[in-house]
């Protein structure tokens, strides 16, 4: 059945780009957008859902359950998501009401990856606090070690925690900088990926592109706290009974106390992994040398959280959910390389009913257990 002559309304509860909201309004959809930067009041998007939308444009800002689902009255087809996290989505909520909801993983997949890397670098090389040296008018003169220095990556070791793609992305931009790999993986061992990160970086030594000999390898999340200069964390938010592997506050006091006190922590995965009481005190009692958090278990950051405290300015550098924050990533509506183009492409699939009208054979539709 052909259904792109049906009318169809779309509500989306941010600006996504002119250019995607154009692709839905070619295929004769009428689409309202919230135009304002903050997000709406839950208030709004049930009201909307209650006027009879077909489809919600959402973001990790949004929080849809069962209110809003049951508000759509069975009109509500699809929930879109910007983002590849779906921690607001109900899917339990959306289940019953069988209601498919999509994400954009992959997209940002490098975009993350490459932004984790600079987030490392930036902490550990102090580039934040160096350039307010220069901005504030403090530097009056250069001495070998002051007013401080940076801790080279170079022949560090890197623990990764979390090979899903980001985690590989990052371990394939990283291997560049001659550091040895300690990894934890959630899930299965992908040793065959990690053999190829391994012969590039044998052939990175045999060719002279590495001083020294550097290796990868998969250990326990003890093992690579305990042993790694920099751990990165790249783990789905997992909370207790949602999974095998439980990542909520997987950094917490215990886990800190583990690490080096001249280890940083990099966070671009999501904010509850990390303990954010428990790494201010780690940071303050010096069981680790800093952070970098793009992040964080309340969003935006609350005016008075204690990841602000002066005492960690130079030692913390903290990022606005800035990671997949690249033009091509955030807008393209191709939606193999963008956000917006998978995030359009989910609700016309669902709308046209493509893939036989069933979402569990829609590649960017989450909870396909809900229509097999």
């Amino acid at each position: 059945m052909d259904n792109t002559k049906q009318h169809y309304r779309i509500f989306a509860t941010c600006d996504i780009g002119k250019e995607a909201f154009e692709i839905l309004r070619a295929h004769g959809y009428e689409v309202e957008v919230f135009d304002r930067p903050e997000p709406p009041p839950k208030s709004l998007i049930v009201e909307k859902v209650r006027s009879g939308v077909d489809a919600l444009i959402t973001t990790l800002r949004d929080r849809i359950d069962a209110e809003v689902f049951a508000a759509g009255n069975g009109r509500l087809k699809v929930v879109a998501q910007y983002a590849v996290g779906f921690d607001n989505i109900n899917r339990a909520d959306a289940n019953r009401h069988k209601v498919p909801f999509t994400n954009t993983p992959d997209v940002l997949t490098e975009a993350t990856a490459e932004f984790a890397l600079f987030m490392l670098g930036n902490v550990a090389r102090r580039m934040c606090p160096a350039e307010h040296l220069v901005r504030d008018n403090r530097w009056g003169m250069w001495h070998p070690y002051l007013p401080f220095l940076g801790r080279e990556v170079t022949g560090a070791t890197i623990g990764v925690i979390g090979t899903g793609r980001i985690g590989k992305a990052f371990l394939k931009k990283a291997v560049s900088l001659d550091s040895d790999f300690l990894c934890c993986a959630g899930g299965a061992l992908d040793h065959d990926f990690a053999a190829k990160i391994q012969e590039t970086m044998d052939v990175r030594f045999k060719n002279g592109f590495s001083p020294d000999h550097h290796t990868i390898r998969y250990a326990s999340l003890e093992e690579v706290l305990r042993g790694s200069d920099f751990v990165s964390l790249h783990v789905p938010l997992i909370r207790e009974g949602d999974g095998r592997i439980p990542t909520y506050h997987l950094i917490n006091e215990k886990t800190l106390r583990i690490m080096r006190p001249t280890a940083y922590l990099i966070n671009t995965s999501r904010g509850p992994v990390v303990d954010e009481r428990a790494l201010v005190a780690a940071l303050k009692a010096g069981w680790i040398a800093g952070a970098a958090l793009d992040v964080y278990e309340q969003e935006p950051l609350p005016a008075d959280s204690p990841l602000r405290d002066p005492e960690l300015e130079n030692r913390v550098r903290l990022f606005p959910h800035f990671a997949s924050a690249g033009l091509v990533t955030r807008l393209s509506t191709d939606p193999h390389k963008g956000m917006a183009g998978r995030c359009v492409q989910s609700v016309i699939d669902v709308l046209e009913g493509r893939y036989g009208g069933n979402p569990a054979q829609m590649p960017f539709v989450v909870n396909k257990e809900a229509f097999r």
